[in-house]
């Protein structure tokens, strides 16, 4: 502030600089310190001020000036330390008799004492300069002036102090002035402002009504006499303080410039107060003033030179209805209204034509710990005070304001709606009531809560929670992964690349100790920890959307979540969910005294190593311009870690408790039992997931999970043998190349020819029908995918335009691509084998990838530097690679489980699939060929450097062999005649085993794959011994 709007002199050498003719200051900052107008009117050429002149603004700008002028002047005013001052004002200079002025100050804190006593409790100790609730102290009793005073002269460094008495049960009511340069004011109505914490105002309406008729009318003109009796010109405000029950007003203040609520003003009058300010500071008359010549029921434009008004004795016009305002502030009212500070992601606001607001910042503004609190206005509209309420209600509900801070919306539209205040039956100590009883928060609280549980259960709130800062974490750790990278530093993925996180979070005195695993790159298992449910999970899933916040998954329901706070030490996370905001609770410790808010500490109330009671006061703290003390939770022995003078963020230690009798600290209580969450699941359930009757989303889920463990997310065994199953269930299914086709085709549908979209539509439906025929063994039946190759190749070369033919390729290459592993040869009963076989063989070279960095004993370190050297430009691809390699363990069962299955499918003969029952099927590879896999096998079986390379790689080299062996056929033709040998052998009288059959089994060739066919040719009980002794 005094570098920039504040710093007169920078002001007024920017003005000279530029040659501007005159200067406004708006409200705030500069706007009522007389010097400014008075260097501008020193300068050469003089440059004009928009707004009083130095000497009227430099008396009725201070408080005590001004209301010794109004004193003498005849205005009511409340009982104060200066009440006996008389003195006349010299409008020369603007200023008082010194004696005068001196008398009414209070200079220490011993003259308060005598002061304060002698006005009478309770009184305001309020500073001279202050304003905006700032410099101000109510003290209730003699205990609490000294510490008061010396607030107030913190506050506003310098200026002068007064003592009144304070008027309880009073409304704040203000005239707006305006005043021109030939001795003419008049009031432009008025304003009531009664709704106020700590003195600053929260809400101002207009026109007052609660003053009556004659008794706001005499308000007005003793308003317009004190003006006039100091010579003032531009905009002004008289603050009154009215007791309703007396109908008696007092004069509080008058401020020399235009308030940050003079919308209000001007929705009720129709006149624009910075332009009439322009005008009056150009020398026009207010009869001149078009709207001020309206207001008073004259034509805004006369043809001949319109006669002055005698505005002392013609009427206004009523008021164009009613005006409500609200202030934004970045305040928590949970917390009493303290100040909060930080960045602003999300600012929605759009006016109508009842309700006009604006904003110092947006979305990405932040609010920092040196500014006011207040950083918008909203202003609403109607015809009377009801319609003008509901339209503000409505405004604030509708408003999203997401970010670091907290904000007072949810607390006013709760305000709004209260009896007291529909029935405007307030007063200036209403609202301060409300903070300290804390019902009104309570009621916000419990509506809330209400709200939230015809919608979401505190149990999914916490797991919605907990799996964003999992998310958060782990974004945040590759974060640091991949800085570490580009630094040249050797980072650690065992810390940074974590899968498995533990959350705690307090939610309304519940607390859930959750631990979250990742299981893909967006998702998630959150379990309970420590309990008796370790088998139980619900899966989430949680994407980052492009303004900030996150699109989560719970059991099956999409949910969107605003991270507002992300809490600290002394304060708890804060969500906005579906417009609700969810506080959960930081952890209870009154052991440390902690600050949840950006200052400085400026005294301490105790010293060190002092007894403190629960609720005292133990030091002041200077936030946003103001003092707060901050208090005790409970009694013990305080011991200082901070000094005064010293800057805080929030969260900062300032001091630690030891508490006299931990025993009665009240704590959380752990949740134990079942999540009431949708999709929470226990591990041993058989999956009846809806997927498995669609074979294609089966197989993609599947694959989808192995491949996520690869990378190196987390994959249970429960999970690795789920996907392994679910893929032998999918490649089984006779409908997964219909379905695989069908989706691609869907797209196609309106894009290629009508007639072979129609063939192509008719035989997946046609085979459909067949597989739903009980008559037929469905799981039998195989799809001729051949037949839609062949009608699409048939397609493109019909065209004889090469630029259509390609084009047409190009558009069905995904379809193309769905028919092709189901053209090759598949054994009857499992059409997905080669679907399958290429999942598999993808995942084994993407395994190989990752450790040929790391097997034949090369150590982490010497891998991620080369790692580095060969993705210089590319942090990321190295974060995966050591992320799938930081859970090599894990990673090492996948590939022994796939390997296992290549080796199986070897041993398969796939003719008994059109005899033998399904479930005697060992591999859904079944068919095929297994050549492609094989140079992956080989490059797996040369790894070693650590027990779990050696044990996959032993795997791989069995399956090498028995890939070496004779193929079924072979095999058994020679178990033919090797049965033929030992039979005639037991009928010979010697029954010496052949030796021929010795050296078959010598070779140790399997015949465990081609038993049960072979054993369905037998025709005898000798040749079926014959077949059982060879096996």
């Amino acid at each position: 502030n005094n570098h920039n709007y504040a710093n007169v002199t920078l002001i007024v050498e920017l003005a000279r600089l530029h040659g501007v003719n005159a200067v406004w200051a708006g409200w705030g900052h500069a706007s009522e310190n007389p010097t400014l107008p008075d260097t501008l009117m020193a300068s050469h050429p003089p440059i004009k001020f928009i707004g009083p002149a130095g000497p009227p603004m430099r008396a009725l700008g201070d408080k005590i000036g001004s209301t010794i002028i109004a004193q003498t002047a005849g205005v009511p005013c409340i009982g104060w330390n200066g009440s006996h001052v008389r003195a006349e004002y010299d409008r020369a200079s603007g200023e008082l008799p010194a004696d005068a002025y001196n008398s009414a100050n209070v200079r220490n804190a011993t003259e308060a004492l005598e002061a304060a006593s002698r006005v009478g409790f309770p009184v305001m100790i309020k500073a001279s300069e202050g304003g905006g609730g700032k410099g101000i102290r109510m003290v209730s009793n003699i205990d609490g002036v000294q510490n008061a005073y010396r607030q107030v002269c913190g506050e506003v460094p310098g200026s002068p102090i007064f003592i009144m008495k304070l008027s309880t049960n009073s409304r704040h009511l203000e005239v707006q002035l305006l005043g021109d340069e030939y001795g003419d004011a008049i009031a432009l109505n008025g304003r009531d402002c009664s709704v106020q914490r700590r003195h600053q105002k929260i809400i101002e309406e207009g026109p007052p009504t609660a003053a009556s008729p004659a008794v706001w009318s005499e308000m007005e003109k003793a308003a317009v006499s004190l003006a006039k009796a100091v010579g003032y010109t531009n905009a002004g405000t008289v603050e009154y303080l009215y007791s309703e029950d007396e109908h008696k007003f007092y004069f509080l203040e008058l401020n020399p410039r235009l308030q940050v609520e003079h919308p209000v003003t001007e929705m009720i009058t129709r006149v624009n107060l910075p332009a009439a300010q322009l005008q009056v500071a150009m020398g026009i008359p207010l009869y001149h003033i078009p709207e001020i010549r309206q207001l008073y029921g004259e034509n805004r434009f006369e043809d001949q030179y319109p006669s002055p008004i005698d505005f002392t004795t013609q009427e206004r016009v009523p008021a164009y209805g009613h005006c409500i305002a609200v202030r934004i502030t970045a305040e928590n009212a949970e917390a009493g209204f303290k100040p909060t500070s930080g960045g602003i992601q999300e600012l929605n606001f759009r006016s109508t034509p009842n309700v006009w607001g604006y904003f110092s910042m947006d979305s990405s503004g932040s609010i920092h710990e040196f500014a006011d609190s207040q950083f918008g206005h909203l202003f609403a509209s109607g015809i009377d005070r009801e319609q003008a309420r509901r339209n503000m209600v409505l405004a604030l509900k509708e408003l999203s304001i997401r970010g670091d801070i907290s904000t007072t919306i949810d607390y006013i539209c709760k305000l709004l709606e209260l009896e007291d205040f529909i029935d405007n039956e307030i007063d200036t100590a209403w609202l301060d009531k409300l903070i300290q009883s804390n019902q009104l928060v309570s009621a916000t609280t419990s509506s809330a809560a209400n709200k939230r549980t015809s919608r979401l259960h505190n149990d999914t709130l916490a797991v919605i929670g907990a799996s964003i800062v999992t998310y958060d974490r782990s974004i945040a750790g590759e974060t640091q992964f991949e800085d570490a990278l580009q630094k040249g530093q050797l980072p650690s993925a065992s810390s940074l690349l974590a899968m498995s996180h533990n959350v705690e979070l307090i939610l309304e005195g519940v607390k859930y100790t959750l631990e979250c695993t990742r299981k893909g790159p967006n998702k998630f298992s959150v379990s309970l920890s420590d309990s008796s449910s370790t088998n139980k999970c619900v899966e989430t899933n949680v994407r980052l959307l492009s303004d900030g916040g996150y699109l989560t998954e719970v059991g099956g329901k999409s949910i969107v979540a605003y991270l507002t706070s992300r809490g600290d030490a002394n304060t708890g996370m804060r969500l906005t969910i579906g417009g609700i905001t969810v506080s959960f609770s930081p952890d209870y410790d009154p052991t440390s005294l902690r600050t949840d808010v950006a200052g400085k500490l400026v005294k301490k109330l105790v010293p060190d190593g002092s007894h403190v009671e629960k609720g005292q006061p133990y030091c002041e703290i200077e936030v946003m311009k103001m003092f707060m003390p901050l208090k005790v939770e409970e009694s013990g022995i305080l011991t200082w870690s901070n000094n005064e003078g010293a800057s805080m963020s929030p969260g900062d230690l300032l001091a630690t408790l030891e508490l006299d009798n931990p025993d009665n600290v009240e704590t959380a209580t752990i949740f134990d039992g079942d999540l009431q969450v949708d999709g929470w699941k226990d591990l041993n359930t058989p999956n009846n997931s809806t997927n498995r009757s669609r074979p294609h989303l089966l197989l993609r889920s599947a694959l989808e999970s192995l491949e996520g463990g690869i990378n190196g997310f987390i994959l249970s065994s429960h999970d690795l043998q789920q996907a392994m199953d679910d893929l032998f269930v999918a490649g089984s299914n006779p409908l997964l190349p219909v379905y695989e086709i069908k989706e691609q085709l869907s797209v196609l549908s309106g894009r290629i020819d009508g007639g072979l979209h129609k063939k192509i539509s008719n035989m997946l439906i046609s085979f459909e029908h067949k597989c739903a025929d009980e008559a037929n063994e469905g799981s039998l039946l195989r799809f001729s995918a051949d037949q839609v190759e062949v009608l699409l190749v048939s397609h493109a070369d019909s065209y004889d335009d090469s630029s259509e033919r390609d084009t047409f390729i190009a558009l069905t290459t995904p379809l193309r691509d769905a028919v092709a592993p189901y053209v090759e040869f598949q054994a009857a009963g499992v059409p997905g084998s080669n679907r399958v076989r290429e999942g598999f063989l993808y995942l084994l070279r993407r395994w190989i990838a990752v450790e040929q960095w790391f097997h034949d004993g090369r150590c982490y370190a010497d891998a991620v530097d080369a790692l580095r050297k060969a993705n210089k430009e590319n942090s990321e691809a190295v974060l995966k690679i050591c992320r799938s390699h930081g859970r090599l363990q894990s990673t090492s069962k996948i590939i022994m489980n796939i390997v296992e299955a290549i080796g199986e499918a070897g041993r398969i003969d796939p003719s008994i699939a059109t005899a033998a029952p399904v479930g005697r099927r060992i591999s859904v590879l079944v068919g095929g060929s297994n050549s492609e896999a094989l140079p992956c096998l080989s490059e797996i079986g040369s790894m070693n450097g650590n027990s779990t390379y050696a044990a996959v790689a032993l795997k791989a080299r069995k399956v090498i062999m028995q890939e070496s062996l004779p193929d079924i056929e072979q095999r058994k033709d020679r178990v033919r005649s090797m049965i033929s040998l030992i039979k005639d052998s037991l009928n010979s009288p010697q029954k010496v085993i052949p030796q021929e059959v010795k050296d078959l089994l010598s070779e140790n060739v399997p015949f465990i794959d081609i038993f049960y066919s072979l054993l369905d040719e037998v025709s005898s009980v000798d040749e079926m011994l014959a077949l059982t002794q060879l096996v």
